[in-house]
């Protein structure tokens, strides 16, 4: 008994640690980024994107090409005072208009480093700002995708992120449409490049190479991802945020910030196959070299006059003959993670390992089918909440046979009891008499003691795997429910604390105990209720406060997580409650209702 109150001691500490932590560390956290972002859309909403077909040039960005031996020049300057609709206007662009992108190509480097994205806005308000994915690298959140050459002296100036490429007047990038650009070095090289884009995320950067000069040229590609500033990330385990890749036999490389910035510069050997750039939690920027030739990668960061981030690679050189011509393709992907389209380009065109962009996590083989149950039952049902519930019973069903035996074992120990006590009164502290006389009787009555703790276990990775969909997936954010649940992937809106929105102010973000929190915890309360209070009074009083300790715990998840919990609760105590009755056991809860509320005996 001492051991066992030990035990359930130390599951009252930790949990009481966790909720400590969420309280003073999570919930703070969660605020000062909540206060942080709202101040950036606004930002971001006071300077309206703009194209231009101006001729100056903006300032490049310097930085050694993979391997170190040939320099990418530029400069680092910063333009001041500047709208992003006047930084945009200082350089000659041509437009970019999909139905799933608008924005500008800079003809200065050739650079994408002006898109937003049509399909997404920054809050769930449909007339908020679309999100903003690249920024002119001369603004304070510069950030853009750039592909280019590097020559050897013999062959003359290459296309870097200075140069001013040719295009003619009045073209738009569109799905149906590409654009040219030319740029000739005045030394035989002629680059012609043809960019284009799908109806998606995706653009294809085609460069044919022709010498017409006397002598052999030699360039090598290069390509990189560069963001100018550090941005807010969600800071949890469940989440990678920030430079990643896939290269070669060296595999899924995930680099936090704070990682480049401890180790500056993170070179990998030569590869043939893979991929590198920059990823939020929602929107990524990435490289995909000509695959099948040799390439080296880097990730970095620079304090060189002004700090960045890149991702970047560089290709072996390119010979070219007198009167011949080689021709590279690299494709840039820049947009949503959506995970049909990012597994649809990996297909397409042979990308390794491009689903690892969204970060499944080591449980990959759980999550992944949990997402895509979720989607297409989102997709006969047409509401991810729905989804979620359809999701819950199909779960139930998977297991059903094995919960079905783990409770019908538990309604048989309710009806062995008795012989217990007898045993228990008969063996008094001789453990190890008793610990016999308990297994003979399990075995008697086909009895398995640890089976009742099944149903719990199952649920853990199921419930991790659900998490994991729910946070890390597009799909799910800002997806209505109904009623007040207009985003599945944030936390319920409502609070017990200013009667959910009767009282006019607002509640600290650790006392947001919404409605969906309490219909859990009230859920999971039943459930306990079901079996027979402990006697042990630590046991009895983990077992009264562990659903207010949830309820508080839960209140910051995802809204649609909690719906799965009370979902799967209702339907448990509901199989719990038919096995019961079709084995003869006692159903404890009116019981234990009746002790809960009735007047304790005053001690004389």
């Amino acid at each position: 008994m001492e051991n066992n109150r030990n035990y359930f001691v130390a599951i009252l500490l930790s949990v009481l640690v966790l909720v400590a932590w969420q309280f003073l560390y999570v919930s703070p956290k969660i605020e000062r980024e909540r206060v942080a972002a709202e101040a950036l859309q606004a930002e971001q909403a006071a300077q309206a994107p703009a194209t231009s077909t101006g001729n100056t040039t903006t300032p490049g960005v310097s930085g050694a090409a993979p391997g170190g031996d040939v320099a990418i020049p530029g400069s680092t300057t910063q333009a001041a005072g500047l709208t992003r609709e006047e930084t945009v206007a200082q350089t000659g662009r041509i437009a970019i208009d999909t139905p799933s992108l608008s924005g500008s190509i800079n003809l200065s480097g050739a650079r994408i480093d002006d898109l937003l994205l049509k399909e997404y806005r920054q809050t769930i308000d449909p007339t908020s700002p679309n999100i903003t994915l690249f920024s002119p690298a001369a603004m304070a959140d510069g950030y853009f995708a750039e592909v280019g050459f590097i020559a050897d002296a013999q062959s003359g100036p290459a296309p870097g992120p200075n140069t001013v490429w040719t295009a003619a007047a009045g073209q738009t990038l569109t799905e149906s449409s590409p654009v040219t650009l030319t740029y000739d070095n005045g030394e035989g090289l002629v680059f012609t490049r043809v960019i284009s884009v799908d109806e998606h995320y995706l653009f294809s950067f085609e460069d044919t190479i022709s010498n017409s000069g006397d002598a052999a040229a030699s360039v090598a590609g290069y390509g990189r991802v560069t963001r100018f500033f550090k941005p807010q990330t969600e800071g949890i385990y469940v989440l990678h945020e920030g430079l990643v890749g896939v290269i070669g036999e060296e595999g899924l490389q995930e680099i936090d910030y704070s990682d480049v910035e401890d180790t500056p510069v993170i070179a990998h050997a030569k590869a043939t196959a893979g991929w590198m750039g920059i990823t939020d939690k929602y929107w990524a920027a990435a490289l995909i070299p000509p695959q099948g030739a040799g390439f080296e990668t880097r990730f970095a960061h620079f304090t060189d006059g002004r700090a960045r981030y890149q991702s970047d690679f560089k290709t072996d050189s390119m010979a070219i003959a007198p009167g011949g011509s080689v021709t590279s393709k690299t494709l840039v992907f820049a947009g949503a993670k959506e995970v049909p389209v990012i597994e649809g380009y990996q297909s397409q065109f042979d990308i390794l390992n491009f689903d690892l962009m969204i970060d499944w996590g080591w449980f990959y083989f759980i999550t992944k089918p949990m997402f895509w149950l979720i989607d297409y039952l989102y997709k006969l049902f047409g509401n991810f909440g729905v989804a979620i519930l359809a999701t819950t019973v199909v779960v139930k069903l998977i297991f059903f046979p094995l919960a079905n035996k783990s409770y019908v074992s538990m309604a048989n120990m309710k009806k062995v009891q008795p012989k217990l006590e007898e045993l228990k009164a008969k063996h008094g502290d001789d453990k190890m008499a008793l610990q016999q006389g308990m297994m003979e009787l399990y075995k008697k009555e086909k009895i398995n003691p640890v089976a009742g703790c099944w149903p719990v276990l199952l649920q853990i990775p199921v419930f991790f795997a659900l998490y994991k969909v729910l946070y890390i997936t597009i799909e799910m954010r800002h997806a209505p429910f109904f009623g007040w649940i207009q985003d599945l992937s944030a936390p319920d809106p409502t609070s017990l604390f200013n009667l959910f929105g009767l009282l006019p102010y607002d509640v600290p973000s650790f006392l947001m105990i919404g409605v969906w929190p309490l219909i859990m915890g009230l859920t999971m309360f039943i459930q306990m209720r079901m079996n027979p209070t402990p006697p042990d009074p630590t046991q009895a009083m983990i077992f009264t406060w562990m659903p207010v300790v949830f309820t508080f715990m839960l209140a910051t998840f995802p809204a649609g997580l909690v719906i799965y919990w009370a979902w799967n609760n209702t339907l448990s105590v509901l199989q719990q409650g038919v096995i019961m009755k079709r084995q003869g056991a006692k159903i404890e809860l009116w019981d234990n209702l009746r002790d809960l509320f009735k007047p304790k005996a005053k001690k004389t």
